[in-house]
């Protein structure tokens, strides 16, 4: 996911805000003569079918007792959000808008699975390195068709489910497990995988020396555009510059599932001298440019690799397609993900939150990858069955050549 800071969609506020206040007025008093038209800029919005529906549930739902005007004020808002039928722009209720907080914050419990989908259908974006998930195998690109957890009484089937309701039922009591039924487009038939979960605590970043005759080549395993990655990045390009001999950088994005788009304009200014990183065009009409900090540029004379795969999301996707279209670096590995919008994140009084949809980006070359994610110059598949990691070792191949 790419997400901007905090800021304000302000029609878009104002609407939900009135929604829910004429929501909780109807359900706290009762009334069931009431306007059924609210203003919205120059549209009107007849909210009069949903007094009527909500009327007829408190007169003849079994379990009425069980009704709970806040949730169904939540429930009634995610419905409207999700009738746009982009998966990525949600509505979260406070504990969800918590957990999408503590994902980018890059700490929090669970299994260790990045999130998002394929064709509409829920999907592995990427295992997290050392985690439950990367060690039960599983692999981006994965559908999750069904989450059951026979502890907490859940057994659900992943259709129309939001991102937020799914990580909501994925995590859970640290030690306790959860089984998600995968279908994998190899294997031609759903199979469970059964994970225990644990206290996920998300490097941004690592650094790994791999010793060569021609010289020491830096692997760099980025993870994740986190908060984190502002201060690790650097301390991590330092050791590279201190160090002696060094034959080039290998940049590792394999299964990095996004985060912040400045972070990856951060990184990439370390690599570039100057130019474009990548453009925005936001649903108001406006094109914005990110462009290279030229303050930086402490690795622009070292010799550089990309390695990508499926799981390689979003921000990260934008900085290796930027990488390329500069003709700074070849990237080695499958294709992307494909993964070409931003994501705002609003947060309301309650603690609930929207992620919205508020624009596309477009590489240096005014590519777009939605669905289609960026390609490799030299594609190299990953073998399970070994022990060799293909991928790394055809990248310093490349990289020395």
């Amino acid at each position: 996911m790419i997400v901007m800071k905090k800021g304000r969609i302000k029609n878009l506020f104002l609407f939900l805000a009135m929604v829910a206040v004429v929501f909780l007025v109807s359900f706290r008093l009762g009334q069931r003569s009431m306007v059924g038209r609210a203003e919205v800029g120059n549209n009107q919005l007849d909210l009069g079918l949903m007094w009527r529906v909500k009327d007829k549930l408190r007169q003849k739902y079994l379990d009425r007792e069980e009704m709970d005007d806040e949730e169904m004020v939540y429930g009634s808002i995610r419905g409207m959000v999700a009738a746009l039928g982009d998966p990525y722009t949600v509505f979260l209720a406070p504990e969800e808008n918590k957990i999408a907080e503590e994902n980018l914050a890059g700490e929090f419990g669970g299994v260790g699975i990045s999130l998002g989908y394929k064709d509409k259908t829920l999907a592995v974006m990427a295992p997290l390195v050392d985690t439950p998930a990367d060690k039960a195998g599983l692999m981006a690109g994965d559908l999750i068709v069904r989450i059951i957890d026979e502890a907490e009484g859940v057994d659900k089937d992943t259709v129309g489910i939001s991102l937020g309701e799914a990580v909501q039922l994925i995590r859970g009591r640290i030690g306790s497990e959860v089984t998600l039924k995968i279908f994998r487009e190899e294997t031609g038939a759903p199979f469970d995988v059964v994970l225990k979960r644990d206290n996920i605590v998300v490097a941004s970043i690592e650094l790994e020396w791999l010793d060569k005759p021609e010289g020491r080549v830096a692997w760099v395993k980025l993870y994740k555009f986190s908060d984190r990655l502002y201060e690790e990045w650097s301390e991590v390009v330092e050791k590279i510059v201190s160090e002696n001999n060094v034959a080039g950088v290998v940049l590792d994005l394999r299964n990095n599932p996004g985060g912040f788009l400045q972070a990856s304009v951060v990184v990439a200014s370390d690599f570039l001298s100057s130019g474009m990183v990548v453009k925005q065009e936001s649903s108001d009409g406006k094109v914005e440019a990110y462009r290279v900090d030229e303050s930086k540029g402490r690795l622009i004379n070292d010799k550089l690799v990309v390695l990508i795969n499926g799981g390689s999301a979003s921000a990260s996707e934008i900085l290796a397609g930027a990488l390329r279209d500069h003709k700074r670096a070849k990237l080695v590995g499958v294709t992307s993900f494909g993964k070409g919008t931003v994501q705002q994140p609003e947060e309301f009084g309650d603690g609930s939150g929207l992620h919205v949809t508020i624009a596309r980006w477009l590489l240096p070359s005014g590519e777009n990858i939605s669905g289609e994610g960026v390609e490799p110059d030299v594609e190299v598949e990953y073998d399970m069955e070994t022990e060799i990691d293909e991928q790394l070792e055809k990248a310093v191949e490349v990289l020395l050549e």
